[in-house]
């Protein structure tokens, strides 16, 4: 009797996890890049449970060099996604309606890294100079601070020449350029494990030179918000996202460890990503989630003034929405 109640308990119990995994609403993520720590409270807020407190069963899709998340988005392949500002303002003002709904970066980490032995001491310097640069639509901060400075990137003494980088840091390292695109928490730790000291290096920071944009935002389409029931599961998702990502900042080396957990690929080391969340947990620090508006504006305004060509050509109508972190925040 009573093996039979002990039977009958546990498939209550089975039955009632099956019921409640059927009835949790799905989200589909789509990062930016690959899994790394860069989207680390994302993982962490899956692998402690933060979805699933919310009712969310979350599928984090990590990018790679040809996965462009605005296309993901459009195309129905993720409900929402990791994006910079820049790309996601330029990208709706081609037509695709992308909204950002929380800001968990705080702070830029984008910074062109150079060889001192190029001569290279300010920015003016770059005249003259082959520069490398990432696309795919990270190419959009990089033309705003020459538009800024009023350096052509056509090349020729007074311009540059733009390198088409790849996802790694060899035009530096085989001097096909005199300075690459780094963030602060991945590519220039690349240089330095690479065997370039520090001392050879000279960093320009896109945050320092006034010329920073938001980057790591999460983006829905404008049409999904007019559904109730698709503002509420973000309204979960970003509030179990935003526990995620303050745990992360107070656990860096654990939250490290849950992102290489999650690495498929195995490319990962344990030292890199340690010291990649350490990076991290800079940029989010100061963030809660909710988009600052001075910083948006001022995002905005770095990418309209870019003279002749500038990123966006008009000042965006209903590109952010605070509903979501008014709800998700309280």
């Amino acid at each position: 009797m009573k093996l039979k109640l002990a039977s009958l308990l546990l498939a209550g119990a089975v039955s009632l996890t099956a019921m409640q995994a059927a009835a949790a609403e799905k989200v589909t993520l789509q990062l930016k890049w690959v899994t790394q720590a860069q989207f680390a409270g994302y993982y962490v807020a899956k692998d402690k449970g933060f979805y699933e407190e919310e009712g969310l069963d979350v599928e984090i899709k990590p990018g790679g060099p040809d996965i462009a998340p605005p296309q993901v988005l459009a195309g129905g392949g993720a409900d929402v996604i990791v994006d910079w500002m820049p790309s996601a303002l330029a990208t709706r003002e081609k037509g695709v309606p992308l909204v950002n709904i929380a800001q968990p970066f705080k702070s830029s980490g984008m910074m062109l890294t150079c060889l001192k032995e190029t001569g290279i001491t300010k920015p003016e310097d770059f005249k003259g100079k082959t520069l490398g640069v990432w696309f795919f639509g990270n190419e959009y901060p990089f033309l705003s601070w020459m538009a800024h400075l009023k350096i052509p990137t056509t090349g020729g003494a007074d311009g540059v020449t733009v390198l088409k980088q790849g996802f790694n840091v060899d035009p530096l390292l085989q001097k096909q350029a005199a300075c690459i695109s780094t963030m602060t928490y991945n590519e220039y730790w690349q240089v330095i494990d690479a065997g370039i000291k520090a001392d050879d290096l000279i960093t320009f920071q896109y945050e320092k030179e006034g010329v920073a944009t938001l980057e790591d935002g999460l983006y829905v389409l404008e049409d999904k918000l007019k559904d109730p029931a698709f503002k509420e599961k973000m309204v979960k998702f970003v509030r179990a996202s935003m526990k995620g990502w303050k745990w992360a900042e107070e656990n860096p080396d654990d939250a490290a460890g849950i992102v290489l957990e999650n690495d498929a690929s195995g490319a990962q080391t344990e030292v890199h990503q340690k010291r990649m969340m350490g990076e991290v947990a800079k940029l989010t620090a100061g963030s809660k989630g909710a988009l600052d508006e001075a910083d948006y504006k001022r995002t905005v305004a770095t990418l309209l003034g870019g003279g002749s060509d500038p990123v966006i050509t008009k000042e965006p109508e209903g590109a952010y929405t605070l509903d979501i972190t008014n709800e998700a925040l309280k």
